[in-house]
């Protein structure tokens, strides 16, 4: 559940000392919080469906209603209210996506179909999109690296390279019903485009480097049943607006985009970016990681799903996000002010906004 690798040789036992590289990649691990973090966390791990089901449910089911409701509402504010709801609710909803890469996949039977179905593939985001990317985030020898799909030096980049970041997301939902109603179908027949498709635009990715792996086995089973099922949606969807009105999918291309740019944004401060592409340490990483806890009380919105304690995640991926809080403040009261852990804590999402801006400026 944690890196291991930190903790293998037995305190007092006389190791070699690597040499490090600067920055955050050469922090050294901090093993008392390296353990403190498995022993002190052992009885929540556990993924809860009485908690996952109805907090997925209730999410799609008032991010849908909402979105009806702007599309039926005759007021442009009463329209306007229902989008930033429906926006806002299946943002949770689809954020169930990062926990499907994490809790094991026999921990709640039936919890991927169920959220495919109901919110990934009518929002063109099967979990094929995240599965096998994501944890590739997570490995030892890869954040930060340039192999991580999910990563990129924000911090050491120009300044107006952040504003690009975050509304390029704007384009996302035209990019997915393209890909989905398009490139899938013309890639069964064009296996180049296929593999291109694949490799470039099948993941949620953000360094434009990635190259994705061909899918193997049960999994590649799995991308073809998710794709199948996209792609008739995307295709019935195009069908019936040119047939009826294009009113519908235009509010909910609208409200979809505004829900990937508050995904971008929260991005944006998931990580403090400093990283220039070395191998760093499961400390290094923790601390390359953002924390925004209570008293922060918007974090719920911008970073749902457990998203704001994004660092202990680092320190714990497997950890169910419905135990993550309960873990901050376990780890939070052993390890005291002042401790390596309080390091990522953050007062919330504009000051790590100003302290990104702040860096992007500084003379490199």
């Amino acid at each position: 559940m944690i890196a291991t690798d930190a903790l293998e040789h037995p305190a007092g036992t006389s190791q070699p000392t690597p040499t490090l590289p600067r920055g955050l990649a050469g922090t050294p691990d901090d093993r008392e919080m390296l353990r403190a973090a498995v022993d002190l966390t052992r009885d929540i791990a556990t993924a809860r469906p009485e908690i996952y089901w109805p907090d997925m449910l209730a999410s799609a089911l008032v991010g849908y209603a909402a979105l009806a409701g702007a599309i039926l509402a005759e007021s442009p504010l009463v329209a306007a209210i229902c989008g930033v709801i429906s926006a806002l609710a299946l943002y949770r909803a689809l954020l169930f996506i990062h926990e499907l890469t994490h809790i094991h996949k026999n921990a709640l039977p039936g919890f991927r179909f169920g959220w495919n179905l109901l919110v990934g593939i009518p929002m063109l985001t099967p979990s094929l999109m995240y599965e096998g990317v994501h944890t590739l985030h997570h490995a030892r020898t890869r954040y930060g690296t340039a192999e991580d799909p999910e990563y990129l030096p924000l911090a050491l980049m120009k300044p107006w390279s952040l504003p690009v970041f975050a509304l390029v997301a704007l384009l996302l939902p035209v990019g997915l019903l393209i890909r989905s109603a398009l490139l899938v179908p013309l890639g069964v027949i064009i296996p180049p485009l296929r593999r291109l498709v694949w490799e470039r635009a099948s993941s949620l990715s953000i360094n434009p480097d990635f190259r994705r792996r061909p899918p193997e086995g049960d999994f590649a089973r799995m991308v073809f049943w998710q794709e199948l099922g996209a792609s008739a949606w995307a295709l019935f969807v195009l069908w019936w607006s040119a047939t009826h009105s294009w009113r519908p999918l235009l509010i909910a291309v609208a409200v979809v985009a505004l829900t990937a740019l508050l995904n971008q944004i929260r991005t944006l401060v998931a990580h403090l970016w400093e990283n220039e592409g070395d191998a760093m340490t499961v400390t290094g990483q923790y601390l390359d990681s953002v924390n925004v806890p209570p008293p922060a009380l918007l974090a719920p919105l911008w970073a749902p799903v457990g998203l704001r304690y994004h660092a202990l995640h680092h320190l714990l991926p497997s950890m169910p996000y419905h135990s993550l809080g309960e873990a901050h403040r376990r780890l939070k009261a052993h390890l005291g002010l002042g401790s390596t852990y309080e390091r990522a804590n953050y007062a919330g999402l504009f000051p790590l906004l100003g302290r990104l801006v702040r860096s992007t400026m500084l003379p490199r």
